[in-house]
């Protein structure tokens, strides 16, 4: 019997062999150039480790489907290096890492930093969605927007080098893990759970960041009971690149002044492999540091932990990741004394005991269940069971060849009307957005 291996992730160390370890956690789409302007002047102090997501800057693709799976392959690759404490700063996915780590493995972080981060990020449907539309049409379009996303329109027009270096950063990423890192970060949900960080923690925001912004970052304060605020001007969502002096500064500040004392289990650092860079670091702008103030933490919110889920709240989790929040919102929203108690049977058997069974993968199902409606002519609920199968990993033609197959055990009209309703929906659902 053998044992399956932890995937290693790519990455590569700077800084002295005897200092203290800090590692630098990537956002989603980004390598780990997008630390290239904090890693002299943080060498001072910490040997740096960076990392790659995998399928990210040529790294392997091995698909990583959660944060929690994501955080054992790092914890693995330390492992190997012999490197058992250290401080940790991550920026969007890196930042749920340091969520994950700091809730699951306190005993390996002597101070944390979270860039750019939140505890839930934005919704489950918002990140199925982009997996759609990449499985459809590839990363292009996704490239093509990460600037709107990530930078200020000012530094965007000003510096049209790292425009275009964000553009081919994600153009080169791996499809399938960049779809899986969709998916973790669609079920990724800490928000009960902040209360239960016991290490310093620094939260670091641009203040024009529209993907996690202020309002994120503040929740995360709220919640965690030793974190400080940190809001810096004049920068988005990839603050490290935007304003790299501020984030410098901060970090520096914040690892001087907030390290843990080690656990007795030590720590040693072996020596460097040596990693080819997989793009070439973006041209390094010459920028004025703005102020960035500390704020002092405020009164931890008590939280509540979660109850143990019975199945209709099992159910419930999975109507949801399969049709979509809205969907679910509106029909729970509409019902009433009449119908309430059939949206909880639907719920509790069809969803938490049917669609929970280990037997069937989802796009099995999702296969299953459109052939089913197809028989029986049921074209609204095909519309959005449409939609499912997408959000479970069907593409556009393997829900042609479901339609085409029903069309000969269920009948050329029947399948005529399935081909239309269809059409509709996978235009409106993997259609890029302008």
């Amino acid at each position: 019997m053998s044992e399956k291996k932890t995937p290693a992730l790519q990455y590569r160390f700077d800084g002295p062999e005897d200092a203290p370890v800090l590692v630098l956690g990537p956002s989603l789409g980004t390598t780990w150039h997008m630390f290239d302007r904090q890693v002299p002047e943080l060498v001072k102090q910490w040997r740096v480790f960076r990392f790659d997501l995998p399928g990210h800057g040529g790294a392997p693709a091995h698909p990583a489907g959660s944060v929690g799976e994501l955080t054992d392959r790092l914890l693995a690759t330390l492992d190997a290096l012999g490197v058992q404490r250290f401080g940790y700063a991550g920026c969007a996915l890196g930042g749920a890492v340091g969520l994950e780590l700091a809730l699951r493995h306190p005993e390996r972080l002597a101070s944390l930093a979270l860039i750019a981060a939140s505890p839930r990020f934005g919704t489950p449907d918002e990140f199925r969605q982009r997996g759609v539309i990449v499985r459809t049409n590839g990363l292009d379009p996704i490239a093509r927007s990460a600037p709107e996303r990530w930078f200020t329109g000012g530094f965007a027009a000003a510096q049209p080098a790292i425009t275009e270096w964000a553009v081919q950063m994600v153009r080169t990423t791996d499809p399938g893990c960049y779809i899986a890192a969709c998916e973790a970060l669609a079920a990724f949900d800490v928000r009960p759970e902040l209360g239960r960080v016991g290490v310093p923690t620094l939260v670091l925001v641009g203040s024009e960041d529209q993907v996690t912004g202020p309002a994120e970052a503040r929740t995360l304060v709220a919640g965690v009971p030793d974190a400080r605020l940190a809001v810096v001007p004049g920068a988005s969502h990839l603050v490290p690149v935007e304003q790299p002096a501020a984030v410098t500064d901060l970090l520096v500040r914040h690892f001087s002044t907030a390290w843990q004392q080690p656990y007795e289990t030590g720590q040693t650092a072996l020596p460097a492999v040596a990693v080819a860079p997989a793009l070439v670091a973006p041209p390094q702008p010459v920028q004025v540091a703005p102020l960035a103030e500390i704020a002092p933490a405020p009164l931890a919110v008590p939280q509540e932990a979660p109850g143990v889920a019975d199945r209709y709240e099992t159910g419930l989790k999975i109507r949801r990741e399969v049709l979509g929040d809205a969907h679910v919102e509106g029909v729970l929203a509409e019902a009433d004394a009449f119908s309430g108690d059939f949206e909880e049977f639907v719920t509790r058997y069809a969803w938490g005991e049917i669609w929970d069974r280990p037997g069937l993968d989802r796009r099995s199902r999702s296969c299953v269940t459109l052939t089913a409606l197809v028989a029986g002519g049921h074209l609204e609920e095909l519309a959005f069971h449409t939609r499912a199968a997408l959000r479970n990993g069907l593409t556009p033609t393997e829900i042609k060849e479901v339609l085409l197959q029903a069309s000969v055990y269920c009948g050329v009209p029947a399948a005529a009307g399935a081909f239309r309703v269809a059409q509709r929906v996978i235009r409106e659902e993997t259609t890029p957005a302008e």
